[in-house]
């Protein structure tokens, strides 16, 4: 039966379905044709899972919403951005019809303008999404096997704190603070943009990063140095809760068109936010930090990622490296005392 509520544009539909529930629900729409339509479907997909045991079918944006409303990632908002994306290629599709060989073509698609690795964080999350549609919400029976692509091993990406400062100029105030901050204190992007008064205290000169905040789900305290601290201080007063806001609002996405033109105007190329990180180690591991304490300061949990930055502060070597100029014979050795013949005993 279709009928409309008062005050409403679209049509609704009511049936009995097989278990006697009564469904009432709004079709969305003003055609009265289409509204029947979607009636009749409705009730032969009830039909299917009540009398014949079959599973009620989900379509790509059915998964979006669900994955959107579960989800406690301090990095939601790249998710949706990557939802955004995927749009055209997913959306309508059943679940059960998202096979490999149409990830292929995504993946195709996005080596046409990006590197394999940011092809790797689309794929990711679309695995993460039909794993917790099988495994957690039921709604297939399998999610489909999806490669990830082999990544270079790319040098570390960091500038020149010329360069820095010639970034900060081309960019918007709220921008160059959040820059700033961020080469004092080598926080992530997501905990600089959601960083809150209550997580600073200007007279122990020091900030935390919460637990769920973390990557590494670990709580990390972090001493603010003398920019660090300049930076808070110029933002106090213009939010009652964030400490980075933009006209009134926190910034959702720091490294979006504004970053990028500025890069480009600085003539700063394959930069990237996350890569201010970078820079901060690099700088540290160049003014004598030790790895150990590089470490602690940046939260990581893995060693092995504090020694990417090992390189570029090799001085500690010297003394091992000197040990065998000052052992060896030849390093006291003239050049012509080498050219003469050697004289062998017969």
């Amino acid at each position: 039966m279709l009928f409309k509520r008062p005050n409403s544009q679209f049509w609704w539909y009511r049936f009995t379905a097989p278990d006697g529930t009564t469904i009432r629900q709004s079709a969305k729409t003003d055609d009265k044709r289409k509204a029947q339509e979607l009636a009749d479907k409705h009730k032969a997909q009830l039909w299917d899972q009540i009398k014949l045991g079959h599973k009620p079918q989900f379509v790509w944006e059915d998964a979006v919403v669900k994955w959107i409303n579960e989800s406690q990632k301090r990095s939601l908002n790249d998710d949706v951005v990557m939802f955004r994306y995927l749009d055209p290629f997913l959306s309508g599709k059943p679940l059960n019809s998202i096979t490999r060989e149409v990830v292929e073509t995504i993946i195709a698609d996005k080596l046409d303008h990006a590197t394999p690795g940011r092809a790797n964080r689309v794929t990711a999350l679309i695995r993460a999404v039909l794993r917790k549609a099988e495994r957690e919400w039921g709604w297939i029976d399998k999610a489909p096997a999806i490669r990830r692509l082999k990544e270079d091993n790319k040098r570390i990406r960091w500038i020149t704190r010329q360069e820095a400062e010639r970034l900060c100029a081309e960019l918007p105030a709220h921008l160059a603070a959040m820059v700033r901050f961020s080469l004092a204190t080598g926080l992530r992007e997501s905990n600089v943009t959601g960083l809150e008064w209550n997580q600073i205290d200007l007279q122990r000169k020091v900030c935390w990063i919460h637990p769920d905040q973390a990557k590494a789900k670990k709580a990390i305290g972090i001493p603010l140095n003398a920019d660090a601290i300049a930076v808070i201080r110029q933002q106090i007063g213009q939010h009652d809760r964030y400490v980075f806001t933009f006209k009134g609002n926190p910034v959702l996405k720091a490294g979006g068109n504004a970053w990028k033109k500025a890069l480009q105007r600085a003539s700063i190329d394959s930069f990237r936010w996350h890569d201010l990180r970078h820079t901060w180690a690099s700088w540290h591991v160049q003014a004598g930090t030790p790895l150990n304490v590089l470490q602690e300061l940046g939260g990581w949990s893995d060693y092995s990622m504090v020694l990417r930055y090992a390189h570029l502060a090799p001085e500690h070597l010297a003394e091992y490296a000197n040990r065998i100029a000052e052992s060896a014979h030849f390093a006291h050795t003239k050049l012509e005392d080498i050219k003469k013949p050697v004289a062998f005993a017969s």
